[in-house]
């Protein structure tokens, strides 16, 4: 079998790109990987800048409030960043295996489906606010702040769907640096927003997430003109926006279920949230702080998977499958090496990092508490991540879900219900975690030398 190279267009857009179907690849996998990274720790800097914010400057109840909605946002936009997900593998299959305008239609449904995705989450994250949030038993001390919270964020909703689906195409074809470069302008502009809204006019809650609907609004713009003013096949043209069917059924096999695993991991991480709250405000407090902290060594791991998505989608599309296995333990290697340094890293200086969130002691202790059980173990997250990337690179989506959602949401969800009643302490809800993570990645890997060995027998 040749191996193929994908679509080399010779625009200038060219110079963003990276040839991911020929080797060496360490090399190319951190160029891809790096700013791919900072681009998410970026992402997370809206959410951090909120909660500091808030902590310094608006208290406890506004700090528990905020981060008191991250699991609730997640459970109902993961299902639609899913399906980016599924843009990106075809977009780099079909880039990887030169067809131009199965690339081009790819673009414009993708593009397309995110902005109906984004209008319909303005509706629902408005809707679901209230009621779910006092389902979930938030204190009556937050409530009203948390709803405020979420409903203002919601609107920003089309703008965050726009964003994350065009980075999704630019990343299919290797380019992790214009993405890295509209969020850096994005993030300046959140944090000054932030800090005016709530110390110069005391918006509090409202101002921090209304900085972040602008942010967002930004990003977006950003990566659409690149879309729009690129030369190169994925170039976004309004006359073509229209939805393929084929396209959009294919990205949906593909996005619908890792959606659907984002979606309903939030669910144990819903519960987990719930569990939190009946520890009070101040435990919500520094779980929260230690969440966010823990969100930047998360996001150093998951850039992993991301890549092993991309590179593995290319390499599928040119028909380079012994590539694919090689891919695999080069970001294995280097997704245990970033896990065990940030994750530990983290966890030493957590008295430091927690006080730039709160000033206090119990805040604190309920936050060390937290990160010395979760980021000590972090890189078995990491390295689960890296093996569903790597199957949903090769299409494979339905599977590693189904794997995932028993082997950590299931397991939780009865960790909670069994182990947590009886042993009602925050370390015992903690350590649900890297077991699960443990369990997950062991049946990942059996998944991945199944469909691997498949894939071989193709080339004999």
């Amino acid at each position: 079998m040749t191996e193929q190279s994908g679509v080399r267009t010779g625009s200038k857009a060219a110079k963003y790109e990276i040839d991911m179907c020929s080797g060496p690849f360490i090399g190319k996998i951190l160029v891809f990987y790096i700013p791919l990274m900072l681009s998410g720790i970026l992402q997370l800097l809206f959410n951090a800048a909120d909660i500091v914010v808030v902590g310094k400057f608006a208290g406890n109840e506004a700090l528990a409030a905020v981060g008191s909605t991250s699991s609730l946002i997640n459970l109902l936009v993961n299902l639609f960043i899913g399906l980016s997900v599924g843009a990106n593998v075809l977009v780099a299959r079909f880039y990887g295996a030169g067809q131009k305008s199965e690339l081009s239609e790819m673009v414009h449904t993708a593009l397309l489906t995110a902005l109906a995705g984004g209008c319909i989450l303005v509706f629902a994250g408005i809707a679901v606010a209230g009621p779910a949030l006092t389902q979930m038993g938030t204190p009556d001390d937050v409530i009203g702040q948390s709803v405020l919270y979420m409903r203002i964020y919601f609107i920003g909703m089309p703008f965050t769907m726009l964003y994350n689906f065009g980075a999704a195409v630019l990343r299919a074809v290797g380019d992790t640096r214009r993405p890295l470069y509209y969020l850096s302008g994005a993030g300046v502009v959140n944090v000054i927003l932030n800090l005016i809204f709530v110390i110069v006019f005391s918006l509090g809650v409202a101002g921090v997430a209304m900085a972040t609907v602008v942010s967002q609004a930004i990003s977006a713009a950003l990566v659409l003109r690149c879309l729009l003013l690129s030369d190169a096949d994925y170039k976004l043209e309004l006359s073509k926006l229209r939805v393929a069917p084929d396209k959009l059924k294919k990205m949906l096999q593909i996005g619908l279920p890792a959606g659907l695993q984002s979606s309903l991991f939030s669910i144990s991480n819903v519960l987990i949230q719930s569990s939190v709250n009946s520890f009070g405000s101040i435990a919500m407090a520094g779980n929260t702080a230690a969440s966010n902290i823990e969100g930047f060594v998360y996001t150093s791991m998951n850039a992993f998977s991301q890549t092993a998505i991309s590179f593995t989608g290319q390499n599928y599309g040119a028909r380079n499958y012994r590539h694919i296995g090689r891919i695999l333990l080069i970001c294995q290697g280097l997704v245990i090496a970033v896990g065990l340094v940030f994750g530990n890293l983290a966890y030493l200086g957590s008295g430091l990092l927690l006080q730039l969130y709160s000033s206090d002691a119990e805040v604190i202790r309920y936050g060390i508490l937290r990160m010395s059980i979760i980021c000590t173990t972090y890189c078995l997250c990491g390295m689960m991540a890296v093996m569903v990337g790597s199957l949903r690179g090769m299409g494979y989506s339905v599977m590693p879900m189904l794997v995932s959602l028993t082997g950590a949401c299931l397991f939780r969800v009865v960790w909670i219900y069994t182990v947590f009643r009886s042993y009602h302490t925050l370390a015992c809800l903690y350590w649900s975690y890297p077991i699960s993570w443990t369990l997950t990645f062991a049946v990942h890997v059996l998944c991945f030398v199944f469909v691997y060995c498949r894939l071989l027998k193709k080339l004999t």
